[in-house]
């Protein structure tokens, strides 16, 4: 299983980091700050989820979703999920889509162009 992300510091992103958005939370993907050992990073701010028991259940269901879609994340990258206020309303099995899509628009979007350019200079 991936490693997750635990210094604040890594948790920063750019403007031009890929992003993917969903109604139950933004993804946002950087180059691996270590490329044999990708990792994911989830968040749920308290502006968003003022009550802690909120907060702790967005993270888990992004966890959960993440776990089952582990196969779709690509290793040249690190992966931040923003959890947003719709999480809360989400049934598993929605979510679990959603991650997909979500993970397949940025390995189709960004990844394959990469890889293609990587190849091209070797």
């Amino acid at each position: 299983m991936r490693d997750t992300i635990k210094n604040h510091k890594d948790f920063f992103m750019t403007d031009s980091d890929p992003v993917a958005l969903s109604p139950y939370f933004v993804v946002r993907a950087k180059m691996a700050k270590f490329p044999d050992d990708p990792r994911y990073g989830v968040m749920a701010t308290k502006r968003t989820f003022k009550l802690a028991v909120q907060r702790n259940r967005a993270k888990r269901l992004l966890r959960d979703w993440i776990r089952f879609n582990a196969d779709l994340m690509a290793p040249e990258y690190d992966y931040v999920f923003i959890a947003r206020a719709g999480i809360l309303n989400a049934d598993r099995q929605s979510g679990r889509i959603a991650v997909s899509k979500a993970l397949t628009h940025i390995l189709h979007k960004y990844v394959k162009k990469i890889r293609s350019n990587e190849t091209k200079n070797a």
